[in-house]
């Protein structure tokens, strides 16, 4: 591929690439680039919100690049600050090995494992002794580190900052100098740590790498970010059919916005999709493509084929009603119960029939069968819900 080409694709679904031009001139070197990517070991099950970063990795290594998928074994002990407003508990040693073998299990569904150099950041950080360490900080201060958006608001608001979370950014810089990092990719909430790396690649008489941000992506309700907490995720190591439903559940519009950061397809491809679909094209058939995709991903081909059959033969040929009422209810806390989102729906007359109904295998959500009494609904989700053969309807959480 032509540079430009290479830009094109790689600058896909990317939030930020900084510095302008400087990945550019990376490409422009003719060698294979280091692609540094780091991950804290902090949940054993990846959701596909998480393979957006992977996926990107994906794209460097496609082009000749060396990937390397860093987890944070040393930073997992301090606890990755990012985004939160109380000092995140570090992780004992034991979780730590225990999530990152199941890391390394699952990012094979879409890395390349004769490509990819699995590092963790222990190989280096457990030599530096205080010295080292204290030299280290040394190379930033108090001003520069309240900066950073989440610490400032914690520091405004009176709430505790720990000395060592001011360590975490300092040493995922410094992975940087070590892995002499060409580029570094990370998530919108990540900017601050992947800038410290550039600066101290510097101080360190390297070339600064180019930072690459990719954006937290929309969860299934088009409106939060993917979380398990908010059960708007799509989980890796989830059921082909439970895959293939809840990729059908999403909007028409979030279809183009998982096209563009999910799909391997080239954004040709895509932008033919879109021309599909303005001259004609049933949606869902083109979210179909979608799912299968996905799906065949994450399990195989068949698996894909046969969901889809089942799907027709489940929501196309009279399972489900054409006409489905449409539904608001209020969440005053943020999220709705399921039983007292069915009962609110109308769909039952009361939340103990409702639990008797999720308990008898008798209550889907978009056509999954549910057997979890406890699941919360966020604010903001959309799902079609079943209870018995007869009783639809598509409930919004507002």
């Amino acid at each position: 591929m032509k540079i430009q080409e290479q830009l094109d694709e790689l600058a896909r679904g990317c939030d930020e690439i900084l510095p302008e031009g400087g990945l550019k001139e990376k490409l422009e070197l003719g060698r294979p680039l280091v692609i540094k990517a780091g991950f804290d070991p902090t949940a054993p099950d990846l959701h596909v919100g998480h393979t957006v970063l992977i996926n990107k990795m994906r794209q460097f290594q496609e082009l000749g690049h060396d990937v390397v998928f860093l987890i944070g074994d040393f930073t997992g002990m301090i606890g990755d600050p990012s985004g939160k407003n109380a000092t995140r508990p570090p992780l004992s040693p034991e979780d730590i090995e225990a999530n990152a073998s199941t890391y390394k299990e699952q990012i094979y569904k879409i890395l390349d494992p004769e490509r990819t150099r699995v590092e963790f950041n222990s190989r280096w950080m457990s030599k530096m002794d205080a010295a080292g360490l204290i030299k280290l900080a040394a190379n930033n201060t108090v001003a520069r580190m309240l900066e950073r958006d989440d610490f400032n608001k914690r520091y405004n608001g009176g709430q505790p900052i720990a000395i060592h979370e001011f360590l975490y950014p300092l040493v995922q810089g410094y992975d940087s100098v070590a892995l002499r990092a060409d580029v570094e990719l990370g998530g919108t909430d990540q900017k601050f740590n992947l800038l410290m790396g550039r600066q101290l690649q510097q101080h360190y008489q390297q070339a600064p790498q180019v930072v690459m941000t990719t954006p937290l992506l929309e969860g299934l309700d088009g409106v939060q970010k993917m979380s398990k907490s908010l059960h708007n995720y799509i989980g890796i190591t989830e059921a082909p059919g439970e895959m293939f439903g809840k990729i059908m559940s999403i909007s028409d519009d979030l279809m183009w916005r998982y096209f563009e950061v999910l799909s391997f397809r080239p954004l040709g491809e895509l932008t033919e999709l879109k021309s599909s679909v303005e001259a004609g094209r049933n949606p869902r058939d083109v979210k179909f493509e979608l799912a299968q995709e996905i799906v065949a991903r994450f399990h195989s081909v068949a698996d894909a084929r046969r969901e889809q059959e089942a799907f027709v033969a489940r929501f196309q040929q009279g399972a489900m009603p054409d006409e489905i009422e449409e539904i608001s209810v209020s969440a005053t806390d943020g999220s709705l119960g399921v039983a007292h989102l069915l009962r609110a729906a109308g769909l039952v007359a009361s939340t103990s029939e409702a639990f008797r109904m999720i308990k008898q295998g008798a209550v889907r959500i978009d056509g999954e069968r549910i057997d979890d009494r406890a699941i919360e609904l966020a604010a903001g989700s959309t799902h079609v819900y079943q209870v018995g053969k007869r009783k639809f309807a598509k409930v919004s959480v507002v």
